[in-house]
């Protein structure tokens, strides 16, 4: 369920904040975004597959951590990624 090297390069010159960046919450956040929403297709069709299901809810989880961390220090960059990524605020 790995995220493809054209698709995730993509992502990463979307949120980086220079070029070469690889590893800031915000890019982080936005692969994890779109690893979850693989994980929730591939889930779709396979309802079974249970260790898929407790890995989702771990990048859930590191998602949620990264977002309140971000939320915490650089409020204003937390809002712009969230609304790119159309997340909801809670």
């Amino acid at each position: 369920m790995a995220l493809d090297t054209a698709k995730k390069s993509q992502i990463i010159a979307k949120f980086a904040r220079k070029s070469g960046d690889t590893g800031s919450t915000e890019v982080q956040i936005a692969l994890l975004t779109a690893r979850i929403s693989e994980l929730t297709e591939h889930l779709k069709i396979n309802k079974k597959d249970f260790s898929s299901r407790l890995g989702l809810l771990k990048l859930v989880g590191q998602r949620k951590r990264l977002l309140r961390y971000l939320k915490a220090t650089k409020y204003d960059t937390y809002a712009k990624v969230v609304s790119e990524l159309g997340l909801r605020d809670k």
